[in-house]
């Protein structure tokens, strides 16, 4: 019987099972959203999707998160596809996942863990990779009970305050929180230098701008083809973790930074949110947001809404521009009723522009030159008037949208 633990990029090239549930017909809407993200997930660590579907729940067993029934005919499923790990897009409590495990013998993960996975597969800084190890280590830590259980039970007995078990479990538990507070101190060195070129790109009076949005939303595409930089831009979620700031020179001569983000993911793992504090503080002392979202995603609105969100938790208040992309993959027909439907969302015209063919770049140039005047109106190029903020109609405490130019 394999034991709980953490994912890593050993997870490549496995077969996958998928699994996400549902309460209603309502809920099974978004399940089937869900489960189809959990697809991209798998396959941005190259696993073989082999089988996968949506499970009615009328309430979770606390014991295997399915009834009984269920983890049956899985099991058959499992054997039948030739599964070697199965992959829930719910989070499953420690003893649910062991429990789990055992029935069916192989790794059982969560939505959380296949996320960690990606984190840790993609990383490349130095702060990266710290912000990662962290994360998975306080996953790991309530799951070590499950792997240390057989021997408490082979060792302990009457008169025995704990087995063998137990004692590895807090020699383990004691090491963890160990090399947590090891990490924490790293981190807190490569935040100060950080903080010290932030700063330095502060006290020059350039207009910042952080390119926001849902993972795989084309942000990086977008700073390659205004910047001709080389970042990663590849079709998968999360191709790109760690900002990444080139100059951006507008048609009047006026300069300006753009930083690609990390995309935002519905559900993004607290651990996550916590670990990459720092890294999200790119996007918080930006000047200005451009929001970028993917025109073609048949769930384009909702993503929208989880970044709305997201920036409404951060307080993140600048001026902002909503950029629709990836706009030559949407049929013309449909094109106007997606553009007013994400539109409504911001009470702003966005900007439409394909990185592909052109258009609408010349339009982004201009209102991310509009934003600049506004924010920096001393710092050269024309001095057109500037641009009145909007706030979005679905996050009142968000940022404000510009009307696109």
């Amino acid at each position: 019987m394999k034991t709980t633990s953490i994912p890593n990029p050993e997870l490549v090239r496995q077969k996958a099972a998928l699994i996400a549930s549902y309460t209603d017909q309502k809920s099974e809407q978004k399940a089937a959203y869900e489960l189809d993200e959990l697809r991209e997930l798998a396959r941005t660590l190259d696993c073989e999707v082999v089988d996968s579907d949506m499970v009615r729940l009328r309430t979770t067993h606390p014991d295997t998160f399915l009834g009984s029934g269920s983890v049956s005919s899985w099991k058959e499923r499992i054997v039948s596809s030739g599964a070697t790990v199965v992959v829930f897009n719910d989070d499953l409590s420690p003893r649910q996942q062991h429990n789990l495990e055992q029935a069916w013998d192989l790794q059982v993960l969560d939505r959380t863990e296949i996320i960690l996975a990606i984190f840790a597969q993609r990383a490349r800084s130095a702060e990266g990779r710290i912000q990662v190890e962290m994360a998975q280590l306080e996953h790991l830590l309530p799951r070590l009970a499950g792997g240390w259980s057989h021997l408490e039970r082979q060792r302990g007995g009457i008169g025995l305050r704990g087995g063998a078990g137990e004692t590895q479990i807090e020699v383990d538990r004691r090491l963890i929180r160990h090399k947590i507070s090891k990490l924490k101190t790293k981190l807190r060195a490569l935040e100060r230098q950080r903080s010290t070129q932030r700063a330095a790109r502060q006290s020059v009076p350039l207009p910042t701008c952080a390119l926001v949005g849902y993972t795989n939303a084309g942000k990086s595409t977008l700073l390659n083809h205004l910047t001709q930089a080389d970042v990663l831009a590849d079709n998968l979620l999360f191709a790109t973790l760690d900002p990444t700031s080139r100059l951006f020179h507008t048609k009047s001569g006026r300069r300006m930074i753009l930083t690609d983000t990390v995309g935002f993911i519905q559900h993004l793992p607290a651990e996550l949110v916590d670990a990459f504090s720092s890294t999200l503080e790119e996007v918080a002392s930006a000047s200005m947001l451009a929001i970028v979202v993917d025109a073609s995603h048949p769930q384009a609105a909702a993503q929208l809404n989880t970044v709305l969100q997201t920036l409404a938790d951060m307080d993140c208040t600048q001026p902002a521009i909503l950029v629709l992309t990836k706009i030559d993959l949407v049929e013309e027909l449909l094109r106007h009723e997606i553009v007013s439907e994400l539109s409504s969302m911001v009470n702003s015209d966005p900007i439409v522009v394909s990185a592909v063919s052109g258009e609408g770049i010349p339009n982004l140039r201009a209102a991310l030159e509009a934003m600049a005047q506004a924010a920096f109106p001393g710092t050269g190029g024309d001095h057109r008037a500037p641009v009145a903020p909007v706030a979005p109609a679905a996050q009142p405490g968000g940022p404000g949208l510009a009307p696109a130019i």
